[in-house]
């Protein structure tokens, strides 16, 4: 039997960018320690094998099995997600996949079911919502000092879609597309600030490049139960960063330089192939020598700003930006200790303790609703009233 004090025991699928981004967090925390993982290619076997010491296995069910293994994180492309969360729930493994939950909600749901016979939690993450400033601007909206939430505007200006990408990653129906990979982080957020219970979406999106045939961006209105309404604009072809207005610091928390400016477009035209693409994406696995720049502040998703009756709150990569009627201060976020500590905070929550995050099965299939809704919308220029919505003190595996 495990004690509550030992490191909870860590397996991995996919030890690709998903996992290369978790790294600072895994190596940072001695709560947890990497003892096995599951990929295809030797090379990341082998650097696993070489830094961690833990078993690496070319096949899934291997790992599942693996007695050393408590929680498994599922990092593998989304498509993939739901056929590896079910074999670790089999397991009798609790599992923390990445975002989104799933590509479709029937998916989502099975998945959600499989943890629930089983017996096991079930985290999607790690979203921007674990992000300290996001939790610290849930608190002041407890703390009830500046009235209800009324508003929420959210937007993101990226080269998302200029970036390496696999075939699938620029096929909607393969879960391509900014939506699935990178609006759930804009939605989790708002959906936690603005209390959960999303009630209808209206929509448009953008496929502006043939030559990246998918969602490229898109703005969403979301109204909530109780009246507060939330825009949310992303775009992924910007030639605006909108880091800039996050005093150039990078979605990871990384110092970022001006001067870089055109980089991932720049790169992409020198690939005359979508093999040679794809060899570009593997630079970024684990065991590539790809790794991101050290974090100096806290990651972020873009400008976020919520509006109460008695003060607006500005989110930044170091806390949070208080207007009030007529004063203004800076409420300051913990000190950084390492990345997505937070993250970490509710793997050991759920496997010690039993205490999962908000961000359970429920809420991710509550957050890929949202991103499908925006797809219908978009299509059928129609709001899309929601059926699948949990609010805070509602979310279970």
């Amino acid at each position: 039997m495990t004690s509550s004090a030992s490191p909870v025991g860590i397996g991995v699928i996919g030890l690709g960018r998903g996992f290369v981004l978790m790294l600072p967090a895994f190596r940072a925390d001695q709560r947890v320690r990497l003892v096995a993982a599951c990929a295809p290619r030797e090379e990341s076997r082998a650097a696993f094998r070489a830094e961690f010491g833990g078993n690496a296995y070319p096949d899934v069910d291997s790992l599942c099995a693996d007695p050393q293994v408590e929680i498994v994180y599922v990092a593998t492309p989304h498509q993939l997600h739901c056929e590896h969360v079910i074999a670790a729930a089999k397991a009798g493994k609790h599992v923390f996949v990445d975002k989104p939950i799933a590509i479709s909600l029937e998916d989502a749901k099975r998945m959600i079911e499989a943890c629930r016979e089983a017996g096991v939690q079930l985290i999607v993450g790690p979203s921007h919502s674990f992000d300290a400033p996001v939790a610290l601007a849930r608190q002041l909206i407890d703390s009830g000092g500046y009235g209800r939430v009324r508003m929420i505007n959210a937007f993101n200006y990226t080269d998302f879609l200029y970036r390496p990408r696999r075939p699938e990653e620029l096929n909607t129906e393969k879960g391509g597309g900014v939506l699935f990979s990178q609006g759930v982080h804009q939605i989790d957020i708002v959906r936690l600030l603005a209390g959960g219970m999303a009630e209808r979406v209206f929509a448009v999106t953008g496929k502006w490049d043939p030559a990246r045939p998918t969602e490229g961006a898109y703005s969403a209105l979301i109204s909530f139960a109780g009246g507060v309404f939330a825009s949310l604009t992303y775009s992924g072809y910007a030639h605006f960063d909108s880091d800039e207005w996050m005093g150039w610091t990078g979605e990871l928390g990384n110092a970022k330089d001006p001067k870089a400016y055109g980089d991932a477009r720049r790169k992409l035209k020198s690939v005359s192939s979508a093999e040679d693409e794809i060899k570009l994406k593997s630079a970024r696995t684990y065991g590539s020598g790809d790794m991101p720049k050290p974090a100096s502040r806290y990651e972020h998703f873009g400008p976020i700003i919520v509006s109460c009756d008695r003060a607006d709150l500005r989110l930044t990569p170091e806390g949070v930006h208080v207007y009030g009627d007529t004063d203004r201060e800076f409420r300051q976020a913990p000190d950084l200790l390492y990345p997505r500590k937070e993250v970490i905070d509710a793997v050991v929550a759920t496997v010690r303790d039993r205490k999962p995050p908000a961000q359970t099965g429920a809420w991710g299939l509550a957050s890929l609703e949202i991103c499908r809704a925006i797809l219908s919308a978009a299509e059928s220029g129609m709001p899309v009233t929601l059926e699948h919505q949990t609010g805070l003190e509602t979310t279970t595996s």
